[in-house]
């Protein structure tokens, strides 16, 4: 008998034990008063301010030379002078009200207030986490910058240049921002749930619809066919691209961890895979594999995983990329002549279609274990699906309609497409007296 109450003594003790760590596990030992103060950390600032300088790299020379590369070379000068202009103007009106109405107090979830106009009280102290406010916004005027720029490449040889000067002013102001503020500063797809990592419904569902929506406003070219001016620029600046979008995805874990390596190595797995599938299927489709397609595909791979860069595993990203070789090459060679718009650089193909099927994707491969902010349909969370969906239907939705109120508004008072005679000359002589390419 007292051997049994010794044992069941021990045992009850070994039980309590148990349980007394496990709580100990679960729970610390003193509940915390109030969350620490964040602290600039001096790692994180330095990879971000590289981020930035990456996103910069981006639009120039990036985006101006693939995009001038593409062009005609009679409008080879005036397609690079959009991206030019459009860093310029949003540089300014980023730091006037930009910042402050994406990031400011929440307005009804719609937009940010003005309360840092100016950057009226940022100071060198002021932080964003764990680096310095200062960065944080300029990190984020490059992402509205591109964003803009982006849409030029559907308008380019016949779209007026003081036209696309205040479209700048109005598209940042009026359905950049917004958006932005909806999915990253606080607003009503925020508070959904609606998971982008880098901008797939921000940067470029946003930026593709305003491209067709603007396309068949201005109509279709003179000479509808795509002659590269420059295929050369166009490698080169899909390099370019491919490199600075490492600060594009990577950055926006916001610090130099192992979610940024994640995503770095999501974003060039993805390119790489959607190069080689877009390549497959252009050589299966036509019969010759081009260095247009590669570099096509490559860019397609990247905008597909930009939403998802942080949120899913090595797989995901390998099964986005092959599939963005292979839907957006679909839109540019099937459904564009099908539907007969002229979206000049395939800024819808690329942009709109690979970032709605990043976005939508998002919520099928979104995996917890990358990013516990972030559980897909494939790791039983089929309401982020539906979230993704919802967010991607609203920004099309938004863009659509505030850009077709805007190239309307262009339209009655300053015009906003060139002469047939303006057009047939080249717009880099009429527009800026200048010529890419003295031969």
């Amino acid at each position: 008998m007292k051997k049994f109450i010794l044992f069941s003594l021990v045992l009850g003790l070994m039980v309590f034990g148990n349980i007394a760590m496990a709580q100990d596990a679960a729970a610390p030992a003193i509940a915390p008063v109030a969350a620490a103060a964040p602290t600039l950390d001096t790692g994180d600032t330095a990879w971000i301010i590289v981020a930035t300088a990456l996103v910069m790299l981006m639009s120039i020379p990036g985006l101006a030379l693939f995009y001038g590369g593409l062009a005609k070379r009679k409008d080879s000068l005036n397609t690079m002078a959009m991206t030019f202009v459009t860093f310029c103007i949003v540089s300014l009106l980023w730091v006037v009200y930009g910042y402050t109405m994406t990031f400011g107090a929440d307005i009804g979830g719609f937009v940010g207030g003005l309360e840092k106009s100016f950057l009226k009280g940022v100071l060198p102290s002021s932080l964003s986490g764990t680096i310095p406010e200062y960065v944080f916004i300029v990190f984020q005027l490059t992402f509205a910058a591109i964003t803009v720029s982006l849409a030029s490449g559907a308008y380019i040889e016949r779209m007026k240049f003081s036209a696309w000067v205040l479209f700048s002013v109005l598209w940042m102001t009026a359905v950049y921002v917004p958006v932005a503020h909806w999915v990253w500063g606080g607003g009503f797809l925020m508070k959904m749930g609606a998971l982008d990592f880098a901008g797939g419904t921000v940067v470029h569902i946003n930026a593709g619809i305003a491209a067709l929506v603007g396309a068949l406003v201005l109509g279709k070219r003179k000479e509808k066919t795509l002659i590269p001016g420059n295929l050369t620029l166009v490698v080169a600046g899909t390099g370019l691209l491919w490199f600075g979008w490492f600060g594009f995805n990577a950055g926006s874990a916001l610090g130099a961890n192992g979610l940024a390596g994640v995503a770095f190595i999501n974003t060039n797995t993805a390119a790489a895979a959607a190069a080689l599938a877009w390549m497959i299927t252009e050589w299966i489709h036509s019969g010759k594999p081009t260095v247009l397609g590669l570099a096509s595909g490559a860019v397609a791979g990247l905008v597909t995983i930009t939403p998802a860069a942080g949120f899913v595993n090595v797989g995901g990203a390998i099964i986005m990329g092959i599939l963005a070789g292979v839907i957006p090459f679909l839109a540019v060679a099937w459904l564009k002549p099908k539907l007969g718009y002229d979206d000049t650089l395939d800024a819808f193909g690329i942009h709109g279609v690979g970032g709605l099927l990043g976005a939508i994707l998002t919520g099928v491969f979104a995996d917890p274990a990358i990013n516990e902010a972030g559980r897909g349909l494939l790791y039983g969370n089929a309401g982020q699906l539906w979230t993704q969906i919802v967010a991607s239907a609203a920004t099309i939705a938004y863009s659509g309609i505030v850009t077709l109120i805007i190239f309307f508004a262009l339209k009655m008072t300053i015009g906003i497409r060139v002469s047939a005679e303006e057009e047939t000359e080249g717009l880099d002589e009429i527009s800026h007296g200048e010529r890419a390419y003295n031969l």
